[in-house]
């Protein structure tokens, strides 16, 4: 797994943190310096964080659970959008539906409205409809995707939750604790790191600081895959093999009765 060095977090400006009169005491010990009013991270123990956050978003991603990336900031959606869907996780980059974690099952029963309402356009039972109702029931479903779309697929709750901003997406940070999900998230000075379970100081603000952080959990999300991939493998063969040889005593015990078949024929016919 690619471990992200000091001069990457220093050229991507992670360590910038907010203005000093808006720092949390709770940060401090992440804290380097404060320079012309401005607190500065210190990446020494981000890249130690990073390193813990990856290694357990690698085995997440290992057992098959899925891992709920939020962003909805307007410089975090795009880049979340575009990596998290490489590895096929799902996101939310729009406004967070509240309860969306807490009370799943109605979250669900509208990606199952999404569903079919597309079964409704295949089979043309759209078509006999008036065309106001076309365009109610046509407006529905892409404000459903825009909220929905990318959880769809989501037919649990996730493992564990990815956050760029935790004062931004508190109600999603909220609603992860009182379920006892993990929550990875980035955490900038004016946070509060406690309630997070893998925080990872740095800015959260700059899109080259979000772009390099977020790349490198999907880099370790990729990871897991791909284990978790080979490891089938492996047991299929395994099986194959196991198989093989369980059939082996079989085909021996077959022959030797179509020899002795073939014996018993051979004396007959000398009779």
């Amino acid at each position: 797994m690619p471990r992200l060095n000091f001069d990457q977090l220093l050229d991507a400006g992670v360590h910038f943190g907010h203005l000093k009169r808006k720092w949390n005491p709770s940060m401090a010990p992440y804290i380097f310096m404060e320079r012309n009013g401005i607190h500065i991270i210190d990446l020494h123990k981000t890249v130690v964080k990073i390193d813990e956050a990856a290694n357990a978003m690698k085995n997440i991603a290992k057992s098959g659970r899925k891992i709920l990336f939020v962003a909805t900031k307007k410089q975090a959606k795009d880049i979340v959008a575009e990596e998290v869907s490489k590895v096929n996780m799902p996101y939310v980059t729009e406004r967070w539906p509240g309860g969306m974690l807490t009370n799943f099952p109605t979250i669900r029963k509208a990606v199952k409205k999404m569903t079919t309402i597309d079964k409704m356009q295949a089979d043309g039972t759209m078509a006999t409809m008036s065309k106001r109702e076309r365009l109610q029931i046509t407006r529905q479903r892409a404000n459903m995707e825009k909220n929905l779309g990318s959880i769809a697929d989501l037919s649990r709750l996730p493992a564990a939750l990815f956050v760029v901003d935790v004062m931004k997406e508190k109600i999603a940070v909220r609603e992860a604790l009182r379920l006892g999900i993990p929550v990875f998230a980035m955490v900038d000075t004016n946070s509060d790191p406690k309630p997070i379970d893998y925080p990872i100081p740095a800015n959260d603000d700059a899109s080259k600081s979000i772009q390099l952080i977020v790349n490198t959990m999907c880099q370790a999300i990729k990871e897991g895959l791909a284990e978790r991939s080979a490891e089938k493998d492996v047991v299929a063969e395994k099986g194959d093999n196991q198989e093989a040889n369980e059939d082996a005593p079989k085909r021996t015990r077959a022959r030797k009765s179509i020899a002795k078949a073939n014996n018993d024929v051979d004396e007959s016919d000398s009779e």
